[in-house]
């Protein structure tokens, strides 16, 4: 079934649009602000570091505004943005209302996840690394759960990458850690899995839109897959997708800087119009979009 539609005019944002000189935008964080849709893209250098820059565009399909600057480099005054900034997701929390963004920051240990506040998507507050390396694929829920954060993360332990969450009373100390979305040998996700954009509340539970990426003999096959979590108890899987829902298929997705990759990180649905626009990176080169119908996806993952 053919969840995603693909914008017609796709890439959205690549790195000929920008207003300064860059090898890659990709993999945004995005949230409906002050009447705009907007983008936090990651940005790679012409060093290879990355650092997330502001786009905003009133209908969140074209006319994209991109800031002539930065909007958060990385700063090696904190160690653990010794080698960049990446792949951030971003959640309203409204009782608190502010913005929470979880990104990946490269350490000199290996990358960890982070969190920055904002309000205005000008002026970010930093609050450090909450968790050890190596992890990635990062968000909160934009809500707590008996007084508690829940994060959504990707450790590797032992080797192994799957999806797990933990909760935390104050965005500090985590704990109560355990696997929510395990890799599936021999499937399509087998090799690891990491979480895409951040956790979608919907009448039937949490959707969990997440990549999953399969070794093959040309090298990693990243695809989309769903789940669907428990609407008050976040740690007990309600559904997950037996088949991937969105691959690489189109040239700008095949050919990049990392060959066949889809790598959605940001979503704005629209419950009044049941619509989803599914916000990603391709081939570690350009942003691209996706629509879907809220409706369709629940009734296709309700009969997994």
């Amino acid at each position: 079934m053919n969840l995603f539609k693909r914008y017609d005019k796709n890439p959205i944002i690549s790195p000929r649009e920008f207003p300064y000189k860059v090898s890659g935008v990709f993999n945004p964080g995005a949230i409906k602000f002050d009447g705009h849709t907007v983008l936090l893209p990651r940005v790679e250098d012409l060093r290879g570091f990355s650092h997330f820059c502001v786009a905003k565009s009133e209908n969140g399909i074209t006319d994209w505004r991109i800031e002539r600057n930065p909007a958060l480099e990385f700063n090696s005054k904190y160690n653990e943005e010794r080698w960049g900034i990446e792949d951030p997701r971003i959640v309203y929390m409204k009782g608190e209302k502010r913005y929470l963004i979880t990104y990946v920051s490269f350490s000199q240990g290996g990358p960890v996840v982070s969190v920055m506040s904002t309000k205005d998507f000008r002026n970010f507050k930093r609050h450090g690394a909450i968790l050890p390396p190596e992890d990635k694929d990062a968000s909160l829920f934009p809500e707590k759960f008996n007084g508690l954060y829940a994060l959504i993360h990707r450790p590797i332990v032992r080797g192994q990458a799957h999806i797990w969450i933990s909760f935390s009373p104050d965005l500090r100390y985590w704990g109560d850690s355990r696997v929510l979305l395990p890799t599936r040998p021999g499937w399509w996700d087998s090799h690891h899995v990491g979480l895409g954009t951040p956790p979608i509340k919907t009448k039937e539970g949490w959707l969990i839109i997440y990549h999953g990426a399969r070794i093959t003999a040309s090298g990693a096959l990243y695809r989309v897959g769903l789940a669907l979590l428990d609407l008050y108890e976040p740690w007990k899987v309600v559904r997950r997708s037996k088949e991937w829902i969105l691959g690489p298929e189109e040239t700008y997705e095949m050919v990049g800087v990392s060959d066949a990759v889809v790598f959605p990180t940001g979503a704005v649905y629209d419950e009044n119009e049941d619509k989803l626009m599914l916000y990603y990176g391709a081939a570690d080169y350009s942003v691209c979009l996706a629509e879907g119908k809220m409706s369709e996806i629940l009734k296709f993952l309700m009969k997994e």
